[in-house]
């Protein structure tokens, strides 16, 4: 199977501020286009896109963050600093002193950790080393077969997946997941191989994904095993 391109949507009361805030982070150039503000990834890094929503609550349980990996100490500090300077702030998840990671939030209040140096999981993933999920088990074999990307963990009900060219790995942490009470305001986006959508969502169907509804511009929303949104595009 051709390895697919993953990108994560999270949908943002300001994208365009949001997007320069994880430019400044990751050291990308934003992408304007009709979905939103793009920042493209290489070498196998995630791409990120932040939409428009009017969407009053997002809710503080959302069911993704991200892991940036660090160099040395140092390292660490400096891209802790940089994030508060951009707009974050420290938070509070119950995390132990003892913890090597930090614990922020972005402008919009979405959770990510600057993780320790010497971390052998992310060793060479690059500066975005981490998509860290709740989810079950199911859901990280279905996302495995979905993108074509082997699972690089599957232990204790805990799975992680990532690209065959390396980069960024996604990662499932197992039960227990906490009731899904509205709509995920971060979401998976995939663009059809070969431009065939229908033949794409087909196939997604086969794997286990359920049909939710037709945007207006043509994006399909499906739902994966665990019940979590994501999206199709037209091309």
């Amino acid at each position: 199977m051709i390895p697919r391109p993953l990108t994560v949507t999270f949908d943002a009361h300001d994208a365009a501020r949001l997007a320069q805030f994880w430019a400044g982070m990751l050291g990308r150039k934003v992408v304007e286009d009709a979905a939103g503000a793009l920042l493209p990834g290489e070498d196998g890094q995630l791409s990120l896109r932040f939409a428009p929503s009017r969407t009053e609550e997002m809710g503080p349980n959302r069911r993704m963050h991200l892991h940036l990996t660090s160099a040395s100490h140092d390292d660490q500090q400096h891209t802790v600093a940089t994030a508060l300077g951009l707009g974050a702030s420290h938070l509070d998840v119950g995390q132990r002193p003892e913890e090597g990671h930090v614990v922020l939030a972005d402008p919009e209040g979405n959770e990510f950790c600057v993780i320790e140096p010497g971390n052998n999981f992310l060793a060479g993933c690059g500066l975005l080393g981490e998509l860290a999920c709740d989810g079950t088990r199911e859901v990280g074999l279905f996302w495995s077969e979905a993108l074509g990307w082997p699972l690089v963990w599957d232990q204790d009900q805990e799975t992680a997946i990532q690209s065959p060219r390396g980069g960024t790995k996604v990662a499932w942490g197992g039960p227990p997941v906490a009731p899904k009470e509205m709509r995920n305001p971060q979401r998976f986006d995939l663009t059809p191989a070969g431009g065939d959508q229908q033949a794409e969502i087909d196939r997604l169907v086969s794997l286990g994904a359920t049909r939710l509804e037709v945007g207006e511009d043509g994006t399909v929303v499906l739902a994966d095993p665990d019940g979590n949104e994501f999206c199709v595009t037209g091309s």
